[in-house]
């Protein structure tokens, strides 16, 4: 593990406001609204899409850094939950963001949780099997499920069936952290999970909610996020 940043340099803090940015393609994404088209030039709308954000961690050149706490549900029918502010940064240059998608072991078998964890946000399966880490539901002509649904519940914990990823995102320039606010919007392509490295066929898989078929879903999922801009908020 890196070395956390010492007391001296926690002396002067800042904040930044990280949005994730939803798209499917070249195209923002909307619920229920808009058609898509997948690699196999399939048809379809989503109808939900929400993933478990943590371990938020901004990264220095000489190995130091900062770590944010606590865990963040990502839903695309709530706006404020696609920002997550990260207060009391030290003050300093950063190069790069980090995160995983998914809940870590810990937190997978600590019983019942309260906010972004709690069981009454529809992300835990059972309390021997964890947290789902991402789902993404829609429909599609191509599937050959009642109403022609497709559903992706991703979760899992245990070696060799883990899909918790590790997203690292580095900086063009180095990030200067001082009082300035600014805002790190992270572009997260749906079509991506549908399409790299594994291309999803929706007539063939059409639904994935065990954690042992999980990791051709995660493994998609793994390159769904970029750097889209650095705002100064000034």
């Amino acid at each position: 593990m890196l070395p956390k940043l010492n007391h001296a340099q926690l002396s002067n803090q800042g904040k930044l406001c990280i949005v994730f940015d939803h798209s499917v393609g070249n195209k923002a994404l909307a619920l229920d609204t808009v058609n898509y088209q997948n690699e196999s030039g399939q048809n379809f709308t989503i109808t939900n899409f929400k993933y478990y954000i943590g371990q938020v961690q901004l990264n220095r050149p000489d190995g130091t850094y900062y770590k944010s706490e606590g865990y963040h549900l990502v839903q695309e029918d709530e706006a404020e939950s696609k920002k997550i502010i990260l207060d009391n940064i030290p003050q300093a240059s950063y190069t790069s963001v980090s995160f995983i998608v998914g809940v870590d072991s810990l937190h997978n078998c600590s019983g019942a949780q309260s906010g972004a964890l709690d069981p009454t946000n529809g992300m835990f399966w059972a309390w021997n099997t964890g947290y789902i880490f991402l789902k993404l539901e829609g429909k599609s002509p191509a599937s050959p499920n009642p109403g022609h649904i497709f559903e992706y519940h991703i979760g899992g914990y245990k070696s060799p069936e883990n899909s918790i990823r590790n997203i690292s995102l580095p900086f063009e320039n180095p990030l200067a952290i001082d009082q300035t606010k600014y805002s790190l919007i992270i572009r997260a392509d749906v079509s991506e999970i549908l399409k790299n490295p594994n291309k999803i066929d929706l007539s063939k898989t059409s639904t994935i909610s065990d954690t042992r078929n999980a990791g051709i879903i995660a493994d998609n999922y793994s390159d769904m996020f970029s750097l889209k801009e650095i705002r100064n908020e000034k």
